[in-house]
């Protein structure tokens, strides 16, 4: 019969074991479609207790259950355009984490972002001016192209020049490093053991999610 997961029942690395096993049976083409049938429907209407959060990049690609090859019940999802952090991201997280009990947050970047690109190619000294929405975005991912870019002095930026997957491994790590300075209930977690993060970079044609950071232990 299946059962909903007790929170108490994962840990940082086990929760981390099962999001690596699962994503390897999607990357082999041997998925087992997990608590996907009508009988789990039924056993978590009453509830819920995720085995982790995932905050992720919007892109259609990257359906979180099924790139960890997981189910109903299983991922506290949150997402936007380009992973960025926002209030209300902060405030799902920590409703995951201090509610919900999840000892694992993975952020998850990845190849061919439009989110990136569209950071990079507003470096352009013709680009257009960007709805103001977007631009909220784009901000976000700004200092990792001007990191990337390196210094230019005066010279306007080529945005061909400059290598979209560094943008995207940069801008992951400041998505992190931003949620543990914006959230201290998510810091103080790490820090008594409860709780890690992983940033990752999914790999569209591999199917591949590849560890880039570690906070806490897995």
């Amino acid at each position: 019969m299946t059962t909903v997961p007790e929170h108490t029942t994962h840990t940082p690395s086990s929760a981390w074991r099962e999001l690596r096993r699962g994503n390897e049976r999607f990357v082999a083409g041997e998925p087992q479609h997990p608590n996907q049938d009508v009988g789990r429907r039924g056993v978590i209407a009453a509830g819920q207790a995720p085995i982790a959060a995932l905050f992720g990049c919007s892109d259609s690609r990257l359906s979180a259950e099924i790139i960890f090859d997981l189910g109903l019940g299983d991922l506290f999802v949150v997402r936007n355009a380009g992973q960025t952090i926002s209030e209300s991201v902060l405030g799902s997280l920590e409703y995951a984490v201090g509610v919900l009990g999840v000892p694992l947050i993975l952020v998850l970047g990845h190849d061919e972002c439009g989110a990136v690109s569209a950071a990079i190619n507003s470096v352009a000294p013709d680009a257009a001016p960007l709805p103001v929405h977007i631009q909220a975005l784009v901000d976000k991912i700004m200092p990792a192209v001007t990191r990337v870019a390196g210094p230019t002095g005066d010279e306007p930026i080529d945005p061909s020049d400059i290598d979209a997957s560094f943008v995207g491994r940069e801008h992951l790590r400041d998505t992190v490093a931003e949620l543990l300075e914006s959230s201290e209930m998510i810091s103080e977690a790490i820090a008594e053991g409860r709780l890690a993060i992983v940033g990752a970079n999914y790999r569209l044609v591999e199917g591949r999610a590849e560890t880039d950071i570690v906070v806490g232990t897995v």
